[in-house]
């Protein structure tokens, strides 16, 4: 049997709260839309620290939440290496975010998820039907103090809520342990069925449509996905991010769901755009209505995306109206 591997790093810093949306990043050698790169290029005042873990650091990481309320799970496998990465909110029982990177590595098919309903289990899980579980994790050596923090299967059951996919299945398919570790419930939020199979998937196929072009022509795409599990910012008010909780509220259903997308072409530029829904009922497919920039997105969720990038490079990319051609 293969067995997985996943790193757990425990993030020791802040209370409850969401983090700061703020100015700027740093991956140290590329820039936007032509010119030549200098020192000031590269200045960045917000990204995550690198003393705490390396990958902390990556592109598609965003301003990481310290303080012993706050876990860094990172997912992998030994052939392709990272999966997936989440921060967890041991308070809310729920994830504050998922991200990762698609490169032309980790693209491939090489597997489909109707294998889970032909016999194909994954830690004991499947064979006929998806591979949902609780994060093994959370069992670890590491973990094993906040093995009350993670949610279960009996958390989701009779809820009247799917399992919601952050990372999605389909986002994951070139292995078998790779597309295992999606199902994880640290990757999922509580989602009404009528908008995870409607818009949520318009928009995880619309994502998979952009990969496909990008990494051909030998680019990069970083997402970082999730729901809202605190307050949030709308025209200046603030209201609340939840809209109710499953598990006798333990977990809290999020009231708006949001994607946050980066890509970098061959060439080392970069382009940035962000979808936010409200999680209702919704078939919506014409997506247009649905896009903000990453600026918003910052502002409404107090999140820093892509806070590693370079700061002349933040800006110029999260401040992009995603009305553009390219985004179509």
């Amino acid at each position: 049997m293969n067995i997985l591997k996943s790193k757990i790093l425990l993030i020791m810093l802040l209370p409850l709260a969401l983090c700061a949306c703020g100015g700027s990043d740093d991956d140290g050698d590329d820039i936007t839309s032509g010119g030549t790169s200098s020192q000031s290029d590269n200045v960045n005042v917000n990204a995550n620290n690198t003393d705490k873990s390396q990958y902390e650091t990556r592109m598609e990481v965003p301003g990481v939440l310290k303080g012993n309320n706050y876990l860094f799970l990172v997912k992998q496998t030994e052939e392709y290496g990272i999966n997936y990465i989440v921060e967890w909110d041991c308070i809310h029982h729920a994830q504050m975010w998922t991200c990762w990177e698609w490169n032309s590595t980790n693209s491939v098919k090489n597997w489909q998820r109707s294998n889970w309903d032909n016999g194909q289990t994954f830690n004991g899980y499947g064979g006929k039907g998806d591979p949902f579980q609780p994060d093994p994790d959370f069992e670890t050596e590491e973990l094993k103090d906040y093995l009350q923090y993670r949610t279960t299967l009996a958390d989701y059951y009779n809820s009247g809520y799917s399992r919601g996919h952050m990372c999605a299945s389909e986002d994951r398919i070139c292995s078998k342990e790779v597309n295992g570790q999606t199902f994880y419930l640290t990757n999922m939020h509580p989602q009404l069925n009528d908008h995870n199979t409607g818009v949520w998937s318009n928009m995880e196929t619309k994502l998979r449509t952009w990969r496909d072009v990008v990494v051909k022509a030998g680019g990069t795409m970083y997402v970082c996905k999730g729901g809202t599990i605190g307050d949030v910012t709308l025209d200046g008010k603030t209201v609340t991010g939840v809209k109710g909780y499953i598990s006798s509220g333990k977990v809290p259903i999020p009231a708006y769901f949001y994607m946050a997308v980066l890509k970098r072409t061959s060439s080392g530029v970069y382009s940035g755009m962000a979808f936010w829904t409200e999680h209702k009922a919704d078939a919506g497919s014409n997506l247009s209505s649905y896009m903000i920039s990453i600026d918003e997105l910052e502002k409404r969720t107090g999140i820093d995306f892509f806070c590693n990038l370079p700061d002349k490079i933040e800006d110029a990319v999260e401040s992009i109206q995603p009305s553009s051609s390219e985004w179509k």
